[in-house]
């Protein structure tokens, strides 16, 4: 039997991993993770272009996190010039399309296949930025967060099928459990007795998709069948103030809360605190809190009309309603209210082993073609 090929490197040009907050972080570290795993890869050398620092994360063995990369465009761009001198490369991956011309030059001058990946929204129309647009169907290969950003990008950016692969968010499934409501964070949202409604996410106002206003404009309707609910808005952002106002002009004030921004490590149990998860949204690329929520126990909604019908599975999870459907809204929270939780059979479909080595597959048959 042939010895699987070890040694490889991978250069990768990351908007943000460790130090950084968000989905496409998030995202980025698992990737990062996985490649470390593969015995084939010797080395990944990342270079972000944001973190927080001090980074608190203890970091892969196999893992170069090149933070001189920091500090703007300039110092991003000398120093992936330094780590392209800093040995040979099996493969370039490009984390976010507005760095795909950066990391074409690179792949060019290395000679070696590209990997660019799409989210959501960034990928779904040509892009803004003249260079990204001009060079959107220059990689080597795409790599997809899910079917419906693929299938926009294709739309102004042609690849093949064989070009391309499906690559959704892994769930560490060890790091979340199903338990009971954390009576602290009872307390401290004045939760105690209630019916509680979630939704995790930026406050942007440039992400008005995510739901928020959906699950508000629903919420007078589902009070008024069920006075105990609650809904909690966990996160924070620039348009909490356009949102705080609608509750008071709603009059809603004493069944909405805003948890402002919550630490990674009490993530989980702000998720334990939810009756429902409800996430009907427009414009979420795949809706990886739903994992998470999930992953916890709690009965979950999602989209008809975006990325988190395929987290739930296309319904197989939990129920996906259209979130311009308000009664609709109104008649799948009412339904799930009393759903017992547990972990949804079917969710491991997406446990970070199988997308491990799902990425492996991918990464490896690119790098024995180059």
């Amino acid at each position: 039997m042939a010895t699987a090929p070890r040694g490889r490197r991978v250069l990768m040009l990351l908007t943000d991993a460790w130090g950084g907050h968000g989905g496409i972080a998030l995202y980025n570290r698992d990737v990062i993770e996985a490649m470390c795993l593969d015995p084939t890869i010797a080395q990944v050398v990342a270079l972000p272009r944001v973190a927080k620092l001090p980074l608190t994360a203890d970091l892969p063995a196999k893992l170069d996190f090149d933070l001189s990369a920091l500090g703007g465009f300039g110092a991003y761009v000398r120093a992936v010039m330094r780590a392209m001198r800093r040995g040979r490369y099996d493969l370039v991956y490009c984390a976010h399309l507005n760095l795909l011309p950066l990391a074409r030059v690179v792949a060019t001058l290395l000679g070696k296949p590209l990997v660019l990946a799409i989210y959501g929204i960034d990928a779904w129309e040509p892009s803004k930025r003249g260079w990204s647009r001009r060079l959107a169907r220059s990689a080597d290969h795409v790599m997809s967060i899910s079917q419906v950003t693929l299938d926009r990008f294709r739309s102004w950016a042609p690849y093949a099928d064989a070009a391309t692969t499906l690559m959704p968010n892994a769930i560490h499934l060890d790091e979340f459990a199903v338990g009971p409501k954390d009576a602290g964070l009872e307390a401290r949202y004045r939760l105690q007795g209630r019916k509680v409604l979630m939704t995790f996410g930026r406050l942007a106002g440039s992400e008005r998709y995510k739901g928020f206003d959906a699950v508000l404009d629903a919420l007078p309707a589902i009070v008024a069948r069920r006075p105990d609910v609650s809904y909690v808005i966990a996160g924070d952002g620039s348009d909490r103030g356009r949102l705080e106002d609608k509750v008071r002009d709603m009059g809603l004030a004493d069944h909405v809360v805003f948890t402002g921004m919550v630490p990674e490590e009490e993530k989980a149990e702000h998720y334990r605190l939810a009756d429902v998860y409800v996430m009907p949204s427009r414009g979420e690329g795949f809706g990886f809190v739903l994992l998470e929520a999930m992953a916890c126990g709690i009965p979950s909604i999602g989209s008809t009309r975006d990325g988190t019908r395929e987290a739930m599975r296309e319904g197989l999870l939990g129920p996906i309603v259209d979130p311009l459907d308000e009664r609709a809204v109104v008649d799948a929270v009412i339904a799930s209210l009393d759903r017992p939780r547990a972990v949804p059979e079917g969710l491991d479909y997406f446990a970070f082993p199988a997308f491990a080595q799902r990425l492996a597959a991918m990464t490896g048959a690119l790098m024995a073609r180059a």
